[in-house]
Order: C-alpha cells, then sequence, then structure tokens
C-alpha cells in the first residue's frame, strides 16, 4: 500500500452518516440529508482518498452514493455479509455504528472491491417500480391465502382488496412498459429478450431492473452474478457435491420460472433438458443447469444485439 493512500469508510443509517478513515484512524459524523452531503464531499475531496465503501441499508444509501459519484469520488456500494465476514476473520465481534465505520474503512484497504458503475436515476426508478410490482404480487397472494380461511365478514373486505390490488398491478405493468418504450436503449433489450420463447414481459422487466450487467459481462460472470455457478466442496481426496450460492435472489425466481416454460416451448432448452435427464441427472440439478444455459444465451443476445436464433444458442 502506498503512503499517499486513503481509505473511507461510511456506515449509512436514516439520520446520520458515520464516517471511519483507513489508516488515519480519523472519524466524524455528518447527519444523512442533502447538507450533510455537501459538507462530507468537500471534506472527502480534500482527502482524495483511493476507496470509499458504503453498506447496502436498504435504500438510505442510493442518495448519498449517487451524490458521491457524481462528484467523482470512488465509490463501491457492498453487500453487509462480505464485511461482517471480514469482521469475525479480523477478531472484532463488537457492533456499534463507529466501530462498522472503521471496519468499513480497514475492509476496502484489504480487500480493494472493484468500482462498479452504479445505476442512473432511470435505472433506479426502473428497479424501485419493478419491486413495487414484486410486492403487490406478494400482497395479492397473501390475501388469496388468507380468503379460504375468513369468516363472511372478513371475506367480503378481502375481495374487495384483492380487487384493488388487481387493479395495481395493471397500472404499475402498464408503468413498467410505458417507462421501457420511452427508453431506446430499454426498449431495444426488450425486444431481443422478449424474442426468447420461454421469457415474456415479466422476466423481461426483471432482468433489466435487477441485472443490468447483462450483455456486459462474461458467461462465468454472469452466472456468477446470478448465483446459477456451481461451486465446488473438495478437501484432499473428498469430491463433494457443487452446489449454487447467493447471488440475486429475485433474478434466480424469474430465471426458474422462465426456464420451466422454455423446457416446454423452447426447442434449444427442451433438447438441453433431455440431454440431462438421459445422462442421469437429478431434476433440480437439470433445471438449474437450464437456468444457467438460458442466462448465458440471453447474455451473448445483448452482447451482439441478436435476437433469438438457435445457432446462437448451441454456442452460448
Amino acid at each position: 500500500m502506498k503512503t499517499s493512500e486513503v481509505f473511507v469508510g461510511i456506515d449509512v443509517s436514516k439520520a446520520e452518516l458515520e464516517v471511519g478513515v483507513a489508516p488515519a484512524e480519523q472519524f466524524w459524523i455528518n447527519p444523512n440529508n442533502e447538507e450533510g452531503h455537501r459538507g462530507l464531499v468537500e471534506r472527502l475531496r480534500a482527502l482524495a482518498p483511493t476507496l470509499i465503501v458504503l453498506e447496502a441499508t436498504g435504500g438510505y444509501e442510493t442518495l448519498l452514493a449517487a451524490t458521491l459519484v457524481a462528484s467523482g469520488l470512488p465509490v463501491v456500494v457492498m453487500n453487509p455479509r462480505p464485511v461482517r465476514d471480514f469482521a469475525k476473520a479480523t477478531g472484532k465481534l463488537a457492533k456499534t455504528d463507529r466501530l462498522d465505520a472503521r471496519m468499513l474503512a480497514r475492509f476496502a484497504m484489504t480487500m480493494r472491491p472493484p468500482v462498479r458503475p452504479l445505476k442512473d436515476e432511470q435505472s433506479r426508478e426502473l428497479d424501485a417500480l419493478f419491486t413495487r410490482r414484486r410486492q403487490i404480487v406478494e400482497m395479492l397472494t397473501m390475501e388469496k391465502n388468507r380468503l379460504g380461511l375468513a369468516t363472511q365478514r372478513v371475506r367480503k373486505d378481502l375481495k374487495t382488496h384483492i380487487a384493488w390490488l388487481a387493479k395495481r398491478l395493471k397500472d404499475v405493468d402498464g408503468e413498467l412498459k410505458d417507462l421501457i418504450k420511452n427508453s431506446p436503449v430499454w426498449c431495444e433489450k426488450d425486444n431481443l429478450l422478449q424474442s426468447t420463447p420461454g421469457i415474456g414481459p415479466v422476466a423481461s422487466f426483471a432482468l433489466l431492473a435487477q441485472m443490468p450487467e447483462l450483455g456486459t459481462l462474461n458467461r462465468r460472470q454472469i452466472s456468477a452474478l446470478a448465483g446459477l455457478a456451481p461451486l465446488n466442496n473438495d478437501s484432499g481426496k473428498f469430491k463433494g457435491q457443487r452446489h449454487v450460492w447467493g447471488g440475486r435472489a429475485v433474478v434466480r425466481a424469474v430465471l426458474y420460472m422462465a426456464t420451466l416454460a422454455a423446457i416446454r416451448c423452447n426447442p434449444s432448452i427442451r433438447a438441453f433438458h433431455q440431454r440431462l435427464k438421459a445422462a442421469g441427472k437429478k431434476p433440480k440439478v437439470a433445471i438449474v443447469a437450464c437456468m444457467r444455459k438460458l442466462l448465458t444465451i440471453l447474455n451473448a443476445m445483448l452482447k451482439t444485439k441478436t435476437p433469438w436464433c438457435d445457432k446462437l444458442a448451441v454456442r452460448a
């Protein structure tokens, strides 16, 4: 590490930003509002940090991350789990906001996670709208489940709420379609994705909103990002069963349903699934392999801007 390098960790809460600096062991607090963000940017510019690390905290970090990036500062938003694992590995078991900020700075200094482009305002809006759609679907499912056990009086209220939620779902789907239609880039990607047998509007919305990296990474990277890359479990002569783990659960859930449809209506995916079954693969292993195959094909389609074709499916 160069002596002039500075690493910053920011623990974000609803009201405050607790800032830790390594290796200098500095610490201060800013309010989590526009004025606090401006003051933080000025102070960080004076430090000229090599890397700034924030934890994803349910959305409280979004505006700050966008402000820091717009100011030309190198920012990484991390999943809290690897940071917490890093803290445990270094023997730091206590947890306070102040300790978390300092640990984030040490994590940045030691692990140096790569800086990736953050979502722009339009992408965040698409992501938020799709997340809202998912929440409405979950509420609809819960209300329909309650309907079977409800008394007569409650049943009437449930039916009214279910009808309202169904209307809201239709409205949100319309908003998603309009948002994608008004963006030439998204519209092109949506058309390419939906040219694939098995990929409908919902799967396309999910991939555009939750996996903007699609079409920019290689097949191994995109599989790992979705949590579909098989991970080894070997030690010495022991050869354990490989499992998929981690990744983006929402994308994986959507791909699972899309793959079930593709096995029925997509000749390339159906043939691939039949070959795996003939080779003795377990049903779930075969489906996960088909999910990975479908994802790598979609990735290649967006990278080359090519609609679905069987030749591309064979090469992917």
